[in-house]
């Protein structure tokens, strides 16, 4: 079972990608178009190009995860666009208002609580 905690790293690819891809199509896309290590246990977000449907690739230390929600009906009402990256970030409470089809950039939460340094 996949837990996702506030201390993980979530990250979004802003552009859609092609949905036949399996586990190492998206490690692929993770390790060159991202630039980011997908062995490192952050959790990674894809979309398709009718925003029909979302994946979801992490590895959890033994193995890679790879899940998919597709809508029955409409389409994914928020993904970032027209931005001059090709990666976000998330926090562990704006995937799961995504993962509901809601709008993470409209929610009102609380501050990241952060352990101070001293």
């Amino acid at each position: 079972m996949i837990q996702i905690v506030p201390q993980m790293k979530i990250f979004l690819s802003i552009n859609p990608v092609d949905f036949r891809k399996g586990i190492d199509g998206l490690s692929g896309i993770c390790r060159t178009i991202l630039d980011k290590d997908p062995f490192s246990g952050a959790l990674f977000l894809f979309i398709n190009k009718k925003r029909q449907a979302i994946k979801i690739l992490i590895y959890d230390g033994q193995g890679f995860w790879l899940c998919q929600k597709r809508l029955s009906k409409g389409k994914i009402r928020y993904w970032p666009e027209n931005s001059d990256s090709i990666i976000s970030s998330l926090t562990a409470c704006e995937l799961q208002v995504l993962l509901y089809n809601g709008e993470p950039d409209k929610i009102n939460t609380s501050p990241e609580w952060r352990k101070l340094v001293k």
